[in-house]
C-alpha cells in the first residue's frame, strides 16, 4: 500500500539545533527505556537502518498514546531512516495482556475491518515516496499460513517459560484474581516472532513502542538473537501522564481518538487548549514539531504570562492540524469563538457545530420549547424562578441574541434546522437538539 505525501508531511523537520536524531528524541522525551544507548545513537547517525512500529486493531482507531508512536517513526524517517508500520491483523485477534483481566476477543471479520481503518491512519503520518519510503506489513501474513507444529518447532524451542513470567504483564496477571490464559500469555510470542519476520525479511534492526510492552518489545530481540545471534535493538517510549499522575489521554475512561468520527476535531483542540500550564511545555515537545527555541520561548511565556495561554493556543493548533489538517482545525477555532458571541454561529458548518454542542450540556427538546424551560432542563438555571429573573436581568442569548422576552421559545431560531446554543453570562452554555 502507498500513499502520495502531504504538504504536511513536506513541510516536517527535525530540529537541526541538535547533533544528531538521538540527541533531539531524548531530549523530546521519547525514550524512556532502550537497549544500549550509545549503539543505538550510532546506529541511528549511520546509514539508514530498517525499524518498525505495530499497532494492534482491538479498537477501530488509535488514539493519542499510540500517537507518541506515529511521530516517533515520523521522525526517525525523516532522519534518513526506513519505517515498517506493523498494523496486526493476527496479534489483535489474541490482545496483549492487559493488567486486571482478559480481553474480549473480537471476531476475525471485525479485526480484519480494523485493520484496514488503522492501515489507513497510520499512512497519513509516514511518507510513501523517496529512498526511505515507509511500509505497511500485517503480520496475520505470515503467521496464517504457520501450523501450530511449526510454530511450536521453530519458535517456541527459543523461549524459556520462567523468562516469559517474569514479564511485568504476565506477573501482573499471575498475581491477580483473573489470572491468565494460555492465549494471553502466548502474546509476547507472537509479537517477538514478528520482530524475528521483519529481522528475516526487511533487516529490520530496531522495534519502538510504549514502555508497558517493554517485555514484549524484548522477547524480539531476545528471540533474534537465540536465532539468529545478532544483537538488534528496542526504544521504549514513557507512558505519558499529566503532572497530577492521572493517565494522559483519559477522561472519564474515555480515550482521545485520532478518528474524527469518534473525537471530533473540535473535542480535540478543546482537549490540548485545556492542557495545564505543568504539562503544556512537554506535550509541545512530543507531540508537534515545533523547533526547540520555540518552545524555550514558550516556556518562558508559560512562566512571566500564563493567562495568555499562547503555548496552549500553539499546542491545540500544531496537534490537531497534524491530526486532522489546518482546514478542520480552523473551523474548530470558529466553532469556539462562535459560542462565545465573537462570531456568526450561522456561518459555521453543521458537522461542527453539532460537534461542538456534543461537548457542553445538552438536551434534546421539541422545536416549540420555551428558553424557560430549556435554560432549567440544560442546567443553565436551578428554577423558573431563576431563568425568569435571568431573562429580565438581560443575561440570557440564544444563537448568540440576547433574550428580551420571557415568552421566547426556540421557534424560528434553530441552526442547521435542529440546533440551538444557549448562553447565560459570557461564559456558561448548553446545547440544545431539536427532536
Amino acid at each position: 500500500m502507498s500513499a502520495p505525501a502531504s504538504d504536511a508531511l513536506r513541510t516536517q523537520q527535525n530540529d537541526d539545533s541538535f547533533a544528531d536524531i538521538w540527541d533531539e528524541i531524548v531530549w523530546r522525551g521519547y525514550v524512556h527505556v532502550s537497549t544500549d544507548a550509545d549503539a543505538l545513537r550510532a546506529l541511528l547517525a549511520g546509514p539508514p537502518i530498517t525499524y518498525y512500529c505495530g499497532f494492534d486493531p482491538t479498537a477501530p482507531s488509535l488514539h493519542l498514546g499510540n500517537l507518541v508512536q506515529l511521530l516517533l517513526l515520523r521522525r526517525l524517517q525523516l532522519a534518513g531512516h526506513r519505517p515498517l508500520g506493523l498494523v496486526g491483523g493476527s496479534t489483535g485477534l489474541i490482545g496483549d495482556p492487559k493488567p486486571t483481566a482478559e480481553r474480549t476477543l473480537n471476531t476475525p471479520e471485525i479485526v480484519a475491518e480494523w485493520v484496514s481503518y488503522l492501515q489507513g491512519q497510520v499512512s497519513k503520518f509516514l511518507s510513501f515516496e523517496g529512498d526511505n519510503a515507509a511500509r505497511l506489513v500485517n503480520n496475520l501474513d505470515w503467521t496464517a499460513p504457520m501450523s501450530a507444529i511449526d510454530f511450536l518447532r521453530d519458535i517456541g524451542k527459543h523461549y524459556r517459560v520462567g523468562t516469559m513470567l517474569k514479564k511485568d504483564a504476565v506477573s501482573a496477571r499471575l498475581n491477580s484474581d483473573a489470572g491468565i490464559s494460555y492465549t494471553e500469555f502466548s502474546y509476547q510470542i507472537l509479537q517477538g516472532m514478528d520482530y524475528l519476520e521483519l529481522f528475516r525479511h526487511y533487516d529490520c534492526v530496531l522495534q519502538t513502542g510504549g514502555s508497558d510492552q517493554w517485555g514484549n518489545l524484548t522477547s524480539g530481540t531476545d528471540l533474534i538473537h537465540r536465532a539468529e545471534g545478532t544483537s538488534v535493538h528496542a526504544i521504549g517510549t514513557p507512558l505519558i501522564t499529566n503532572s497530577d499522575g492521572t493517565k494522559f489521554g483519559k477522561s472519564e475512561g474515555n480515550a482521545v481518538w485520532l478518528d474524527p468520527a469518534m473525537t471530533s476535531p473540535y473535542a480535540m483542540y478543546q482537549f490540548w487548549l485545556n492542557t495545564d500550564d505543568a504539562d503544556v511545555i512537554d506535550r509541545l515537545k512530543v507531540f508537534t514539531f515545533v523547533p526547540r527555541a520555540e518552545i524555550e520561548r514558550l516556556a518562558g511565556v508559560v512562566e512571566s504570562e500564563p493567562f495568555r495561554r499562547e503555548a496552549q493556543r500553539t499546542l491545540a493548533w500544531e496537534v490537531t492540524s497534524l491530526v486532522h489538517g489546518a482546514e478542520a482545525t480552523e473551523s474548530a477555532i470558529a466553532a469556539s469563538s462562535a459560542l462565545f458571541g465573537q462570531g456568526e454561529l450561522a456561518a459555521l458548518d453543521v458537522a461542527t457545530l453539532e460537534a461542538a454542542l456534543r461537548e457542553l450540556p445538552h438536551v434534546t427538546a421539541p422545536a416549540a420549547s420555551a428558553v424557560l424551560d430549556l435554560l432549567v432542563s440544560t442546567g443553565l438555571t436551578p428554577s423558573l424562578s431563576a431563568a425568569r429573573r435571568a431573562v429580565a436581568e438581560g443575561g440570557v442569548y440564544l444563537n448568540n441574541a440576547k433574550v428580551a422576552s420571557a415568552e421566547a421559545t426556540l421557534d424560528g431560531a434553530l441552526l442547521g434546522g435542529r440546533f440551538a446554543v444557549l448562553r447565560r453570562g459570557k461564559k456558561t452554555l448548553a446545547g440544545v437538539f431539536v427532536e
